[in-house]
């Protein structure tokens, strides 16, 4: 092949210039494309990084091409609206509809599978509840007896993604939506910059293993960058980052390169330089002194509610977080829990495929072990992965959640086309990147009204699918009301496949078998 290659451009170039000198200087172009395509070829046979380039010059490239094109291919021209990943088109679209306020109903019916292993759905009433009668804004306060500024939230509001990861346009039009909305915007664990703060959103600060913004020098918790970061009056609640559903487990790494003196500023280190964000945290070493760091958060914020987020692994480690909770009567305002399938801009796959427990069942037994300790009136639940649609709201909420977070749905209401480039800094629609080239797309004085758009629209469908529930108080539902096809002829409630705990059974003799061996290798002053 590398032989016919140069056999066919030294003929093609000797009679592209002889065309071009008898025939007409025209040619002359030809015989430009030819030398440059020669050149090309030369250099595909010298390099020894690619053998098939190597060994098909000019041609070897088409594999790359085709590569680069295949995902945009497939999702435009092969998958069906069902078939999309993580998310399809028919969510997608949803998403899309909502936020441009175009028809969002769905003609000719279901093109879901409604006799598949894992279809799900909610019991209607024969008597539902109007609509218009009821609350098309619930909220839930956050904040228990030794909290002395309450939050009253959205029961849907912005997940975690941070500056750095998301451009500021879109971190700017995500809090002006909040904005619009009146709902909340989480900061995630990069720090909080001068695009969360610009519009007067309402702010939940997310704080990882780095202690961006209150860290010392040495990486460390400073009291005093909290409590003087805290203190902004848009920051309406702290939210301690253990874990998150896409790599949990795994700490992470701002490259030299990405790490402007702007980012450096927002952050505290020093610009120009790798920062690590380890694994794990230095401020706590077990249970009672995780329990205890947030008691501390919260007197330092004045009385601001103040959370963790995690992805349930250990069931053990949990319980001994409940038991610390219990022994010193000090408890989270809130929990925020997210699952196995929830996004990232990078990870690796081994993490975002195989660790953490998915949401589903992470939520249940958080919701069990609260109410199996008696906890459970002290401690809002916070549902985060892939809550896409009103139905994935209730869903969450019938298992035990008050409240949900959404950061996939919020960046397509900006405009992200799933163009899977979050990791390379190229995203199309200048949502994940930070390339200025591409963050100009993203207009804020347009998106931010899409982002409220959605969330409003999102929670109105809610509000009518509790009515068709026959339900007018969110908290009545149950896990009851939602079933799910586990067989070709069987169906169970979330009751059968979740079972509920009687409150207090994990402070009696009535420990469920199932959790025996877990509640016995909990403890509250070590992890295990």
């Amino acid at each position: 092949m590398r032989k016919g290659f140069i056999i066919s451009a030294v003929i093609g170039i000797i009679g592209a210039f002889l065309l071009g000198y008898f025939a007409s200087p025209w040619w002359y172009v030809l015989l430009a494309l030819i030398i440059t395509l020669f050149i090309m070829g030369i250099n595909d046979m010298r390099q020894t990084s690619h053998s098939i380039m190597r060994t098909y010059p000019v041609f070897g490239r088409m594999r790359y091409w085709m590569e680069a094109l295949r995902p945009k291919m497939y999702q435009y021209f092969v998958e069906s609206d069902i078939d999309g990943r993580p998310i399809n088109r028919i969510d997608r679209s949803t998403i899309y509809q909502r936020a441009k306020r175009e028809m969002d109903t769905m003609p000719f019916g279901t093109q879901l599978d409604v006799y598949e292993e894992g279809y799900e759905w909610m019991s209607h009433s024969i008597s539902p509840k109007d609509f218009h009668n009821l609350d098309h804004k619930p909220r839930v306060t956050i904040g228990n007896k030794d909290c002395k500024q309450p939050y009253s939230a959205s029961i849907f509001n912005v997940s975690a993604m941070s500056f750095g990861s998301l451009s500021s346009n879109a971190i700017e039009a995500l809090n002006a939506g909040a904005k619009i909305g009146n709902f909340a915007h989480n900061t995630g664990e990069g720090g909080l910059s001068p695009y969360h703060l610009k519009h007067s959103g309402d702010i939940i600060w997310q704080i990882g293993t780095g202690y961006f913004g209150c860290r010392d020098d040495e990486g460390k918790f400073s009291d005093e960058l909290f409590a003087k970061n805290v203190a902004a009056p848009q920051i309406k609640m702290v939210e301690l980052k253990l874990s998150q559903g896409a790599k949990p487990g795994h700490g992470g790494i701002l490259p030299a390169k990405k790490n402007t003196p702007e980012i450096a500023a927002i952050r505290h280190v020093k610009p120009g330089t790798t920062i690590y964000s380890p694994p794990y945290h230095s401020a706590f070493s077990n249970p009672k002194e995780l329990v205890l760091f947030l008691h501390r958060m919260r007197q330092l914020s004045g009385g601001k509610p103040v959370g963790f987020k995690l992805c349930i692994g250990r069931k053990s480690e949990f319980i001994g977080i409940c038991k610390a909770m219990l022994e010193l009567d000090i408890y989270p305002d809130f929990i925020t829990v997210d699952g196995g399938e929830g996004g990232t801009g990078a990870a690796p796959q081994e993490f975002s495929n195989h660790v953490g427990a998915p949401l589903l069942d992470g939520l249940a037994f958080v919701h069990n072990m609260l109410v199996g300790f008696n906890i459970r009136q002290h401690i809002r639940i916070i549902a985060s992965g892939k809550i896409l649609s009103g139905f994935h709201l209730l869903r969450a909420i019938a298992l035990g959640a008050d409240a949900c977070n959404s950061a996939r749905a919020m960046m397509m209401a900006l405009g992200c086309i799933q163009a899977l480039q979050c990791n390379s800094n190229k995203c199309p629609t200048g949502v994940a990147t930070q390339d200025p080239a591409l963050s100009i797309g993203l207009v804020v004085s347009d998106k931010k009204q899409r982002v409220a758009n959605y969330h409003e629209d999102t929670v109105k469908t809610f509000v009518e699918l509790m009515g068709a529930a026959g339900i007018d108080d969110y908290k009545k539902l149950t896990r009851s009301h939602i079933y799910r096809r586990v067989f070709m002829n069987e169906v169970r409630t979330f009751e059968d496949i979740f079972p509920s705990l009687e409150p207090s059974c994990m402070i009696s003799n009535k420990i469920p078998e199932k959790y025996k061996q877990d509640y016995e290798m909990a403890h509250a002053d070590r992890w295990y």
